[in-house]
């Protein structure tokens, strides 16, 4: 089957076997390092420091990966981002008392490069095997390789949870950095082609969007992941942790079965908006979604959580956010330049991390002085923000369902 199918897919489908694996391991290490070091004593503030330079060093590679790969090809770049998760994964193989603040945080630094070349190369990679018109095709293989991914990182909070429970933290990484090597021998001999690679060579200053509508986007998307991640990076595993009493296996798999939900949900948007042209359908979902926050903080506000409350907020929170990012993941391929998606593509998702930066230290540090409640309100006034940004967006006139 796959002998009938072109070079440039098959290539595109060993680019997206790579960014699944890759994802796997990410999610896995994520959790494995927040509950590992929570169970060394590092207070909630502590362990969102740990993840400063991983979401730092995304705001920077996606914004020079992007020309990376229209200068070098998409294939360089994620055999690139495969190595550099290898020697983190490595760097944290020594015993618990070397593992410094620093140390961790130079490791999570490299993680955070290596993950953002993988996502960048996935992510631009399909907007040139979907003919130009086809904008129906290009929004349904966004929103599958967006919900597939996540529902893998879901994958892999699991297997965090469940490692660290089984075999330690160690045992874990050590298991995940001989899988992680096969792959990236593989990828190695298998990827050969330099799809995405510009005709002309883009200078440095071209990775700074001029476009409004990317700008725009852009804006909206930071401030919808740091709404995200100031209650669910580091305050929400620990609350469940300390104040339920769950254990770091419940814990995996309850934050694996979210994501993984969240990720099925993603690869069905093109569905719940398919009556709708999707630049307009951003607002309302968006708005959706700030409502849903609000009103979770005031339960929160006004009683104590309880498992129940919680879950179920969390739950519709997941449902609504997960539209609103493939909607926001079709429109910047939607809006890109075809010669050098590479470099839009790269600037979105430099927003993307920075809104991932600003909530993991948030996520810390408002836990730490005030408490959950506290991260749901500071996410309502993001999502806000982001319904203004959104209400402006221009139009390519398209509808989901052509």
């Amino acid at each position: 089957m796959l002998g009938n199918l072109s070079h440039e897919v098959r290539q595109y489908l060993i680019i997206t076997a790579n960014y699944w694996a890759f994802t796997i391991t990410d999610g896995a290490l994520r959790m494995l390092v927040v509950l590992y070091f929570h169970q060394l004593g590092y207070s909630p503030l502590q362990i969102a420091m740990l993840f400063i330079f991983y979401e730092l060093f995304g705001v920077i590679t996606n914004l020079l990966g992007g020309w990376l790969g229209a200068r070098l090809g998409l294939n360089r770049t994620m055999n690139i981002g495969l190595g550099l998760q290898l020697v983190a994964l490595a760097m944290l193989m020594l015993p618990s008392a070397f593992l410094t603040v620093a140390w961790v945080m130079a490791a999570q630094a490299l993680s955070g490069v290596a993950k953002d070349l993988n996502k960048m190369s996935a992510k631009s990679a399909i907007k040139l095997l979907v003919p130009e018109n086809a904008e129906g095709t290009l929004y349904r293989w966004v929103a599958l390789l967006t919900g597939s991914k996540n529902s893998l990182k879901g994958l892999g909070f699991f297997f965090g949870g469940a490692l660290l429970m089984l075999i330690g933290f160690r045992g874990a990484i050590g298991a995940m950095l001989a899988t992680l090597l096969v792959v990236w021998l593989m990828s190695l001999v298998l990827l050969k082609t330099d799809l995405g690679r510009a005709k002309h060579k883009p200078k440095i200053s071209n990775v700074f969007s001029k476009s409004s509508a990317i700008n725009r986007l852009s804006a909206a998307r930071m401030f919808l992941f740091a709404a995200r991640d100031v209650w669910f990076v580091v305050a929400l595993p620990v609350f469940l942790s300390t104040q339920f009493d769950w254990s770091h296996w419940k814990v995996g798999i309850f934050m694996a079965c979210w994501i993984i939900a969240y990720g099925l949900v993603q690869t069905q948007a093109p569905r719940f908006t398919r009556d709708s042209k999707v630049h307009i359908a951003a607002l309302p979902w968006v708005a959706a979604l700030a409502t849903a926050t609000i009103t979770i903080a005031i339960l929160g506000s006004i009683a104590e959580f309880t498992p129940m409350i919680l879950v179920t907020g969390l739950l519709i929170f997941g449902a609504i956010f997960a539209v609103n990012s493939s909607l926001h993941s079709f429109l910047i391929v939607h809006y890109s330049n075809r010669d050098a998606v590479s470099l839009d593509v790269g600037f979105y998702y430099m927003a993307n991390a920075s809104g991932r930066l600003l909530g993991t230290v948030l996520s810390g540090l408002l836990y730490q002085v005030m408490g959950l409640v506290a991260c749901l309100w500071v996410s309502s006034l993001f999502l806000l923000i982001a319904t203004v940004l959104s209400i402006k967006l221009p139009a390519k006139v398209y509808r989901a369902n052509q």
